[in-house]
């Protein structure tokens, strides 16, 4: 059995994140929208359910999107088609993933 390792925030680092105060990743703890553990009487967030948490509100994606990572999204596109990734590169059928990159 594979352990996979998560990603864990504390409550600021998820505030700064997404765009929103400590106060509203408090309160969404609180009502159990977010899963977490407590490491030394201090919250750590699971990452992948902050990132659920911020799609199922409008409001919370909203923020993310203006003051939070999400206004970097526009940067992170590659404009140069010289290092896009090649469609015709990209495995699109499970027997390609099974194969070996021999044409690469």
């Amino acid at each position: 059995m594979a352990i996979t390792p998560s990603v864990r925030l504390s409550v600021s680092e998820a505030a700064k994140l997404f765009g929103v105060s400590t106060r509203t990743i408090r309160r969404s703890i609180a009502k159990n929208d977010i899963s977490y553990i407590v490491v030394q009487g201090r919250y750590k967030i699971d990452f992948e359910s902050l990132l659920k948490w911020s799609q199922s509100s409008t409001t919370v994606r909203k923020k993310r999107d203006s003051a939070g990572i999400g206004q970097f999204v526009e940067r992170w596109r590659i404009k140069n088609t010289l290092y896009s990734p090649n469609p015709q590169r990209i495995p699109t059928d499970e027997k390609e993933d099974k194969g070996d990159l021999k044409d690469l």
